[in-house]
């Protein structure tokens, strides 16, 4: 799993979340609060978020690169808004792609970069500026921030992971909740259930119950994937590395031998080295995913080690395939709303 979320967060309830629960109904009551009285700036673009209810991976990213090139299509100059996982910039910083390495703007910006400008800084508000100033950006898709409560957001999709769902179903520390699912869904305009399985029935049914819109999407291996036949090392560094072990073999890859490590994870060049030893001695070829790849070419991998290396591409398919122009659609109509008023 990662360093941020433990095992028993996507287990059934157990003595540790008994333990914490007196943590955790403090960080839901102030998280709530935070939620429901904090002043959200208003910016002159339309604001789109793509977050989640839970701390992890959900597949946000690949939503908000699919939310981007549909704006494209309707015309529109999207830019994207992002915090950064570990960036280190103090004022708004506008990704290079080229230049950045992931250690300082994150690993996700450098993927959404390359669809479209990105402004990365915990102040988004400051971001929307700098995107619609330097940039012409008239349409702001945030890639997470959901709970941050600094911006106002004209529409806010939330995505649910099929198979993890909620977890336990509390609230940090004892669960991987960020707020209590009632104070989340006030703020929800629309859930995406993203991939198959039963994990997210409950949350599915809560948010139907409260009137909010059920979209689902899933993501496939891209067509160029290219990995029939071939025998794999896979391993990443991301939320729920099993997905990504799957993925490989529904493009058609062998996985003979994983390596997980933590969200986020920077590796340093003995742990390089060791992949590439392992792979070799067992005659296997190695595949990430591109967050890790995004990380791994901004930082410590060499030109041989990416020389040797495949990475596994997947694009978000939504069912039916014009959910993305209607949520598009109706978040410029939240934005016109929100002009009208002042």
């Amino acid at each position: 799993m990662t360093s941020e979320a433990p095992p028993f967060w996507w287990e059934e309830p157990d003595w540790r979340v008994l333990a914490l629960s007196p943590l955790s109904a403090i960080y839901a009551r102030v998280a709530g609060r935070r939620m429901r009285h904090a002043a959200r700036e208003k910016v002159e673009a339309p604001v789109l978020c793509v977050g989640n209810f839970t701390v992890g991976g959900t597949g946000k990213t690949p939503v908000a690169i699919a939310l981007a090139r549909q704006a494209r299509r309707m015309q529109l100059n999207p830019g994207f808004l992002s915090r950064g996982h570990g960036g280190s910039f103090a004022q708004p910083h506008a990704v290079d792609p080229h230049h950045d390495a992931a250690k300082h703007v994150g690993d996700e910006p450098l993927l959404l970069a390359e669809h479209a400008p990105v402004a990365v800084t915990p102040n988004r508000a400051a971001g929307a500026r700098l995107l619609l100033e330097k940039h012409g950006c008239d349409f702001l898709i945030m890639d997470d921030g959901f709970q941050s409560a600094r911006i106002h957001i004209d529409y806010a999709l939330v995505v649910v992971d099929a198979r993890y769902g909620v977890g336990n179903g509390h609230v940090i520390p004892g669960g991987p909740l960020r707020a209590n699912i009632v104070d989340q869904l006030v703020f929800t305009s629309g859930l995406l259930k993203m991939g198959e399985g039963a994990g997210a029935d409950a949350v599915v049914r809560q948010a139907a119950r409260a009137g909010r819109p059920i979209f689902e999407a899933y993501t496939r291996p891209s067509r160029k994937a290219g990995l029939a036949g071939k025998r794999f090392l896979a391993f990443a560094g991301i939320g729920h590395p099993d997905k990504f072990f799957d993925t490989v073999r529904e493009a058609g890859g062998e996985v003979a031998l994983t390596r997980s490590f933590p969200d986020h994870h920077f590796y340093g060049g003995d742990e390089l080295a060791e992949l590439a030893t392992t792979a070799r001695r067992a005659g296997l070829g190695l595949i990430t995913t591109a967050k890790d790849a995004a990380r791994l070419r901004h930082d410590a991998a060499s030109a041989d080690f990416l020389g040797q290396l495949d990475v596994l591409e997947i694009d978000t398919v939504f069912e039916p395939e014009h959910v993305p122009g209607r949520i598009i659609d109706e978040t410029l109509d939240a934005w016109r709303q929100r002009k009208l008023k002042g």
